[in-house]
Parts: structure tokens; sequence; C-alpha cells
């Protein structure tokens, strides 16, 4: 982990994208008999993920753990893609849950509860509409076209944990986005940018959702989390691509979300086929 760098030069040469306070966030997050236990706010970092990966690895962080960078300079997302911003422009963090009263089977529901927690979390503070697109990406509308405004990262860390990245754009302007279809919560009309309640509002709405997902022993019907996910993602009733490992893909109408989190498409002939990981295309407008 990078330490804090109080020498930073840039810290304080972008006033319209001021620090995060590492100390307010404490006494605003941490309470007794509440989720998260500590969080620790780095200048820079090449990935909040690996860096409490390696943390939960060597038994140096508990669950609850949350690690908040200003700036990552390797930052990944899903199939090893990269994320990358300008300095304190968006919310960037990881965070440690060791779920260990549910069964492993379903912690795969993970980075899917952890995309229904975002979204909520930001359609309260930021007072805009958000939508998810299968199976880790946040969507906000921008000039009437859904955009990428975030996306969610999930890694095994060690036999009991998982580290769950968060990366969203918060500032970004369009001469900032890496790519034309890419978004910020700025951009998307946002009452406010500032990232301290944004961050409290996300980080208390993942601890709402995973409590209630843990007591149901992370049963997905029975804990809410599958009928919310299903009302919130953009993805069902779309005409899909998805693009499958080993160079296959299929096309069709995406009609569900199942019991494992899968992605189901009904295609042409018929077939209604489970999808567990892939690349999903979007194919026209919903």
């Amino acid at each position: 982990m990078t330490p804090r760098d109080a020498s930073d030069d840039n810290r304080w040469s972008n006033l319209d994208r001021p620090p995060l306070n590492g100390a307010a966030l404490r006494r605003g997050l941490v309470r007794d008999g509440g989720l998260w236990c500590d969080v620790d706010v780095v200048q820079r970092t090449g990935s909040t993920n690996q860096d409490l990966v390696d943390l939960a690895v060597k038994g140096d962080a508990e669950e609850g753990a949350v690690i908040v960078a200003e700036e990552q300079t390797a930052g990944r997302g899903r199939l090893d893609r990269q994320w990358t911003a300008p300095a304190r422009s968006g919310l960037f963090f990881s965070v440690l849950l060791k779920p260990a009263q549910v069964p492993v089977a379903r912690w795969g529901w993970l980075p899917l509860l952890t995309g229904v927690a975002v979204a909520t979390g930001l359609s309260r503070s930021a007072g805009i509409d958000t939508a998810l697109k299968w199976p880790n990406d946040l969507l906000v509308t921008v000039g009437g076209e859904e955009r990428k405004a975030g996306g969610i990262l999930a890694e095994r860390a060690g036999a009991d944990g998982v580290v769950i990245g968060v990366g969203i754009n918060v500032t970004l302007r369009e001469d900032e986005l890496p790519v034309p279809q890419a978004g910020s919560l700025a951009l998307a009309g946002a009452v406010t940018t500032d990232r301290d309640p944004l961050l409290r509002a996300v980080l208390r709405s993942l601890e709402e959702w995973y409590g209630r997902w843990r007591e149901a022993g992370g049963d997905p019907a029975a804990s809410g989390l599958q009928e919310t996910y299903a009302a919130g993602c953009a993805t069902l009733g779309r005409t899909v691509r998805a693009e499958l490992p080993g160079d296959r893909s299929i096309t069709g109408e995406a009609v569900a979300v199942d019991g494992d989190g899968r992605l189901v498409i009904a295609t042409a002939e018929g077939v209604q086929e489970p999808v567990g990981a892939g690349d999903i295309v979007h194919l026209r407008p919903a």
C-alpha cells in the first residue's frame, strides 16, 4: 500500500476536486457492531484490490476493512482491463468481506449485491437514475444515452475472504473520458459531486444489503436481492450478444437472472441458455 504523502504537490492543485478526509470518514462509518472496522485513504496506489488482497492473505486485514485511493495507477476491471482516471475524479475503493455463514456456492452473488448497493446508494445521494448492466457495470444516462460510470471487481482473498473493488466516475468531464461510451455522475446531472457523502451513502447501502443477504444465508430470493437486481438491471428485456470464453458467442433476449446470478438468454432457436461469465453487448435500446 502506498503511504500517505503529505508532500504531494498535486494534493490541492484542483480545488474542484478536494481530497477526502480519512479521519472524518472513519468517524462517520466505523461504529460498534457495524460492518466497517477501518477506512484507510491513500493518496496513490496501483490497485486498492491488490493492496487489500495482499493484506488479507497475510492476515493483516479484518472483515470490514476499506481502502480508498485518491488515484489508482493500475486499477483493474474484469478480464484484466485497465481502469484509469485523473486523481480525485472518482471513488476508487475496495472492501474485505468474509461471509463465513454463507455457502461458498452463493458467493458469486457478491458482485451483483454490490451493484445493487452502489446503485441504491448513489440514487439516494446523487439524485440520479442508475441502472445495472449484467453483471457488474453501473450505467447512468447522459444526453439521452446509457453510459458506463462505474464497475465492480470481486476477487478471492485466501480461503475465507472476498475483496470487492468499486470504481465510480464522479467529476469526469467529456474531454477526460477514456472512451466515448463512458460517463460520470457529473455528466448525468448529479445534485452533488462531493465524494464524502457519496462514499458514505454507498458504504452504508452495502452494509445494509450485505447484512440482509448474510442473514438469509446468502439466499438471493429470501433476501430480496434477486428481485431487486432484476428490477434495476438494464440488460433484461434487451436483445444482447454474449461473448463467451473460447471465442463463442450467443445472441438472444436476456430474459432473467437465475438463482445462481447467471444471465439467462433466450435464443431464436427456443433455447434458454444461462451465462455465468462473458461480455454482454446490448444490441438495441430498452
